[in-house]
């Protein structure tokens, strides 16, 4: 290669140094609305709206690409928290390295703040610390939520910030700044302390005939309860499930250890400390990385779902009675506590075979109950359909964002 040739190492990496990621940004912004908007700052090479893989819909960020660093880096420091179709958006770096952003280094969290402060009024307040890589305020429908994120390039940075604005008022509120802990982390230090500490228990699988006053009189032995609650549906069955709150740790303690696992009326109770929030958040994204994995590893094969199983079903019969149609790779009946959950999935071979199955079971008698049986999503669209599962359940933006991380090629930032 000649002198006068460009190095492609260096071409990448000058490259990657003009690339800016684009956040917050309104559903109904294009590819072209971002170059139209961009374009006055420098060439550009191209824009990027990141979508959904499953449904195509935007995720709601995006990324701009310059010719040259020195146009990125005027239209950072000139355009962020400017207007595109009537919202604001966040410029940064582009890091297509995202370990910095996983390591946590440099991160705080504040919260307890004014509505009134917003992406910009933060970043403003904050930047006097050191250089800003990423700044937000977690928002809803109703504005913001009172709490906001500040990504430095640095932990000195960090630490000054902390130093100097911990318990700080801003608009007559005052405001704690601390360093940003994982889901995880914060899941683990309320489990350590609520263990010592519970008094509300949480119980499932007790059937739909049982009410608050069945509950009580099962649970009121173990000591004084301040409240109990089964809770039901709009048309006020129940749902399975409910929580006794005892006025004392040792009573909710003495219940969860003589409780669990006891069959009434013929169902295994689950008697347990219920969770947190946080805590529940934490296992879901376990059991999300779990199922993934689990599917990446999986021997290919169409599945069929089967709903309505009676209880004398286990995974040897599920096979029996569907093997007539085809090779099967997997037949499994949903288990909790030892007691099926009504539901499985058996995997064929073919596509053939498993349009057969359903054709010919859906609707027939196993046992005592007709089964309700469907041909099953491709398993990328079933991880979808857990991940909406996941995030009807929690509204907080950034945590949603690294869950869907796991279904989309792009890597966003927080």
């Amino acid at each position: 290669m000649g002198s006068g040739e460009p190095n492609p190492a260096g071409k990448k990496k000058k490259y990657l140094k003009a690339a800016l990621y684009v956040g917050d940004l309104d559903p109904d912004v294009t590819e072209d609305m971002l170059y139209k908007k961009f374009r006055p700052a420098g060439p550009l090479r191209f824009t990027r709206i990141c979508r959904d893989p499953v449904t195509r819909s935007p995720l709601g960020y995006g990324y701009v690409n310059f010719r040259f660093p020195a146009d990125a880096e005027w239209a950072l420091n000139t355009m962020n928290f400017d207007l595109i179709n009537g919202k604001p958006f966040r410029l940064m770096w582009s890091q297509p390295d995202d370990r910095l952003r996983k390591s946590g280094v440099g991160n705080i969290f504040i919260k307890n703040l004014d509505k009134s402060i917003d992406n910009r009024a933060l970043f403003y307040l904050f930047s006097a610390f050191g250089n800003i890589l990423s700044c937000k305020v977690v928002c809803d429908d109703n504005g913001s939520k009172g709490y906001a994120y500040v990504h430095f390039d640095s932990l000195a940075a960090a630490n000054r910030a902390i130093w100097h604005m911990n318990g700080v008022r801003l608009n007559n509120r005052q405001v704690y700044v601390g360093r940003f802990k994982f889901p995880e982390e914060r899941a683990a230090e309320v489990r350590t302390k609520d263990r010592a500490t519970f008094t509300n228990v949480f119980v499932k699988n007790f059937g739909d005939d049982m009410d608050d006053e069945k509950l009580k009189e099962i649970f009121s032995g173990y000591g004084p309860t301040e409240s109990v609650k089964v809770i039901r549906d709009a048309s006020g069955k129940s749902k399975g499930f409910g929580f006794v709150r005892y006025e004392t740790h040792e009573a909710a303690q003495k219940a969860v250890l003589d409780l669990h696992g006891k069959s009434i009326n013929g169902k295994v109770l689950y008697v347990g400390r219920a969770q947190k929030k946080i805590e529940r958040l934490a296992e879901l994204r376990r059991r999300f990385e779990r199922l993934r994995l689990k599917e990446k590893s999986r021997p290919p094969g169409v599945p069929i779902y089967i709903k309505n199983l009676d209880e004398t079903i286990d995974d040897e019969k599920l096979k029996e009675e569907f093997s007539s149609f085809g090779s099967i790779s997997r037949a499994k009946v949903m288990v909790e506590v030892g007691q099926g959950k009504g539901f499985g999935v058996v995997c064929f071979s073919s596509f053939e075979d498993a349009t057969k199955a359903v054709d010919e079971m859906n609707g027939r008698t196993v046992g005592s109950k007709p089964l309700h049986v469907t041909l099953g999503q491709a398993r990328r669209r079933c991880l979808f359909q857990l991940f909406k599962t996941v995030t009807v359940q929690t509204s907080n933006v950034p945590r949603r964002r690294k869950l869907r991380t796991l279904l989309c090629d792009c890597k966003p930032s927080y």
